[in-house]
């Protein structure tokens, strides 16, 4: 296991003002981040763009993080409430140095978090993290900056205004979203202005919910983690379809007209069929998912013809196996859709806009197309545990391992890991009979509570 301190699967995230999401951390890391990016730097002082989701921390945070940049000879560049892929695009756009998201994506407002990019927009490799943590734990490796070599910050105005501009691109010109009526959540989040505009501009008739932002409201039973209420408005307002977002608006959660919420992995084979047909999967022709992508999902993938990579969990990892491969489209069950061509990580309204394109390719309803991709029974139970032990390690869960592998043999698989963001071990077993996955899941789960179980 990283014996990392303070960076996981998706950046640094954790409980608002206790270790490590306080503002000396946001501060050390404003330093560092500086520090960093400045040895390659194309501009006399580096530039680092500042973005944030709404919750009542992302003050603190915010001027703490652009305090350390300031001290550290940057220019910090404040977006104000943006979408993670806003982050992303706006620090690639302006030729920043680097750029941060200070969100703690679908989790409470207590909780909260900073993901980086580097000049193109991309996530940073475990390496750089490493760098930037040695950094954060060791002040004496950041040399300071006096008199005029401090940094300045400002607001950065009609950002939002950017992002629409850039999304909207997503939608084939020969589209318009003229007679669709969406029911659109923005989870109380980063995306409660940008997307209700977004598919408005385009034509649609927009239900805007979760879009009241009060500090302490964002993912509260809305957004993409919290589907029902945007179903339940989908029939109210006999709306086409609903599109819920998460607190930093890199995943989506698709529903259709008649309240059904489409499960992640079903869509993206639907988007996969749809790059397939219209030529669009690129030069590897590979689609890219994780260790949880359903076997389901690989399966249809394979039956169009293309080929399907797994990664470890994290939009990150998908994006560097696209970089590698060239390949131009991936994601994640839990929503997060990276369109490569348009975009260096995960984007929610992006990936709505092309759902909503392949709706309108095709000529037929969701429903329809969501069938042809048929999911394997998967069971995942979440255990909360005093530490992340090696499972290697842990004698009793390897004998339950390998008791379950082979009580499923080649028709079915399991995967056990840690949550790269809380105290959580995660149990997958998926198979073809729920009865034999409900059993083994149960035996796994037991064995790990009783092992290192809170």
């Amino acid at each position: 296991m990283s014996q990392r301190k303070l960076f996981g699967t998706d950046g640094i995230r954790g409980r608002a003002n206790v270790f490590p999401m306080t503002g000396e951390i946001a501060f050390a890391l404003g330093r560092a981040v500086t520090a960093h990016f400045q040895t390659n730097s194309k501009n006399k002082k580096p530039v680092i763009i500042i973005g944030k989701d709404t919750r009542l921390s992302c003050y603190m945070l915010e001027q703490a993080f652009s305090a350390g940049v300031c001290s550290q000879g940057g220019k910090a560049i404040l977006t104000g409430p943006l979408p993670t892929p806003g982050v992303a695009f706006v620090t690639q756009s302006m030729r920043a140095d680097a750029g941060i998201m200070i969100s703690a994506s679908h989790n409470a407002y207590n909780d909260n978090g900073i993901k980086i990019f580097d000049r193109t927009g991309h996530k940073l490799p475990d390496e750089v993290e490493a760098a930037l943590e040695k950094m954060i734990l060791n002040n004496d490796l950041i040399p300071k900056k006096l008199d005029d070599e401090l940094g300045n910050a400002k607001r950065l105005d009609e950002v939002v205004g950017r992002y629409i501009v850039k999304v909207k691109q997503a939608l084939s010109e020969e589209y318009t979203l003229d007679g669709i009526r969406l029911v659109v959540d923005g989870a109380n989040g980063a995306g409660y202005k940008v997307a209700p505009m977004a598919f408005a501009e385009l034509g649609a008739d927009v239900v805007a919910m979760g879009n009241e932002p009060n500090g302490t409201n964002i993912n509260l039973n809305v957004g993409a983690l919290h589907p029902e209420s945007c179903a339940e408005k989908v029939k109210k307002y006999r709306a086409d379809y609903g599109i819920c977002l998460d607190g930093d608006g890199d995943r989506l959660t698709f529903i259709n007209s008649n309240g059904k919420v489409i499960h992640g992995d079903q869509l993206l084979g639907v988007l996969a069929k749809f790059l397939a047909k219209t030529n669009k999967l690129g030069s590897a022709n590979e689609v890219v998912g994780t260790v949880m992508s359903n076997l389901g999902l690989e399966k249809y993938v394979q039956s169009l013809g293309a080929n399907f990579t797994r990664t470890k969990v994290g939009d990150r990892y998908i994006v560097e196996r696209m970089l590698h491969s060239n390949a131009v489209f991936g994601g994640e069950p839990s929503g997060h859709i990276i369109f490569k061509d348009f975009s260096t990580t995960g984007d929610g309204i992006l990936a709505a806009l092309k759902v909503l394109e392949c709706i309108k390719y095709f000529d037929c309803d969701l429903a329809d197309l969501v069938e042809e991709v048929q999911l394997m029974p998967q069971l995942l139970k979440n255990i909360k545990v005093k530490e992340k032990k090696d499972f290697a390690t842990l004698n009793s869960v390897q004998k339950t391992l390998k008791e379950v592998e082979g009580q499923l043999g080649n028709r079915g698989r399991v995967l056990l890991r840690y949550s790269g963001t809380e105290n959580l071990a995660r149990v997958m077993v998926e198979g073809e009979d729920d009865h034999l996955i409900d059993e083994c899941c149960e035996k796994l789960v037991d064995s790990v509570k009783n092992e290192i179980g809170v």
